[in-house]
């Protein structure tokens, strides 16, 4: 970290409070804009502009030594900017009116691995003014936690109230977090004034801040040594989406040997309740991976090797189990081993939607990498296919794009050398 000055402490939070006003302007014109999926390039510019701001107050609490009102600043900026984007209803991603579906398919008690929504007699399930246009014919991929939570609520601002409560809550557990790591609280703001994140859970009301929300405690409880807790809340995370399984090695490093036995009971224990599903259990996880390549990146290079999708995945799966056999060998704490193999995952992923890059962002408030902060702003250039989607043609990623969200973030990567694990 590099050292702070010693300049006037209320001149910082003054211009922690511009920039708040000026993320301000730009989340109420998009929580009040009707239109976003057909005006995706003026969305992708505001959301630069928001990224020019956001970083600029990284740099303000990084490099200088701050009262806690601007903590207050902060918190209350966070705040604000959910609050304008959540009463908007979902634009940029339909997966919410699936998460609708599959809540009210699990009120019905019926086996959300046995069932999809082009199935007969199912259509009344569907919200018919926003027909579910992709995986009509594949039964869910999302795991157990993920699957319950959807039964908890039945609109659509609930699932985006829902989640937006789980993206303050990981807000919570990251304060408690830098609290128990020794490390500025004012660091908060690197998650909460991130645009990615507000976007993906404000706005477009994805479930993956239940995931994020129950990892960041599994390591919370792994830093104040209680195992049991700490196995169980990972379990939890995983049960939700299985990104979080990276982190296995490195949390069960710090306990004893019977908590391996503890994670795989919480999970399997999980499933017991599909187990009617039978070889469909994982039917449309394996659909999904089959089917889907997106917003890619270094993938993409392993593709253009001249390798087949499958080769791609068997040479990308490698990369990734060394990276966490290396990891582990480094014997990083978790919330380094966090940002390097969730980053890892997501450069080597097929598939790398916007929302996913939420998952780094957490971990960038104990090491503010700048190349994987730039990630997190660039990252909202995923959302460019939905332009020609919109226009009723197919969901394609343009090479041009990727390369200006991708190659300057590769580039200072590489050019940092040894980036990632300290």
């Amino acid at each position: 970290m590099l050292q702070k000055s010693s300049a006037t402490r209320w001149l910082p939070t003054l211009g922690l409070l511009l920039l708040a006003s000026g993320l301000g302007v730009v989340f109420s014109f998009l929580g009040r804009r009707q239109d976003l999926e057909h005006s995706v390039p003026e969305f992708i510019a505001l959301s630069l502009a928001a990224g020019v701001l956001y970083v600029t107050g990284v740099f303000v609490v990084e490099h200088f030594i701050l009262p806690p009102s601007a903590l207050l600043v902060i918190v209350l900026g966070g705040l604000f900017f959910r609050l304008c984007l959540l009463p908007r209803p979902p634009a940029l991603s339909d997966d919410v009116y699936r998460y609708q579906w599959e809540g009210r398919v699990e009120r019905l008690h019926i086996n959300p691995y046995a069932v999809y929504p082009a199935m007969p007699g199912l259509s009344a399930l569907e919200d018919h003014l926003h027909p579910i246009e992709t995986g009509r014919t594949v039964s869910t991929l999302y795991p157990p936690l993920t699957e319950w939570s959807f039964s908890w609520v039945r609109t659509i601002a609930g699932y985006k109230l829902l989640y937006t409560g789980f993206d303050l809550a990981a807000l919570g557990v990251l304060a408690a977090l830098l609290v128990v790591s020794g490390r500025p609280l004012h660091r908060l703001l690197i998650y909460a004034w991130n645009p990615c994140v507000l976007v993906s859970f404000a706005l477009c009301g994805h479930h993956d801040s239940l995931a994020i929300f129950t990892l960041l405690a599994a390591i919370l409880f792994t830093m104040l040594r209680k195992p049991a807790l700490s196995l169980s809340f990972l379990a939890l995370s995983a049960i939700s989406k299985f990104f979080s399984v990276l982190l296995l090695p490195s949390i069960l490093r710090r306990a004893g040997k019977l908590y391996p036995l503890l994670f795989a009971a919480v999970v399997g224990l999980s499933y017991l309740p599909f187990r009617g599903a039978g070889r469909r259990l994982f039917k449309g996880l394996s659909a999904y991976a089959a089917g889907w390549e997106g917003n890619d990146s270094l993938f993409r290079l392993i593709r253009a090797a001249g390798n087949s999708k499958p080769q791609a995945e068997l040479v990308a799966a490698t990369l990734l189990v060394i990276l966490v056999a290396y990891a582990s060998r480094r014997r990083l704490v978790p919330t380094s081993a966090g940002l390097v193999l969730i980053s890892g995952l997501l450069f080597l992923s097929p598939t790398a939607f916007p929302w996913y890059f939420t998952w780094i962002v957490p971990f960038l408030c104990f090491d503010a990498r700048a190349p994987l902060l730039l990630l997190s702003i660039t990252s909202v250039l995923g959302y460019a296919p939905v332009v020609a989607y919109a226009a009723g043609q197919p969901y394609r990623d343009s090479t041009f794009i990727l390369l200006l969200e991708y190659a300057p973030v590769l580039a200072w990567l590489v050019y940092q050398g040894d980036p990632l694990i300290s």
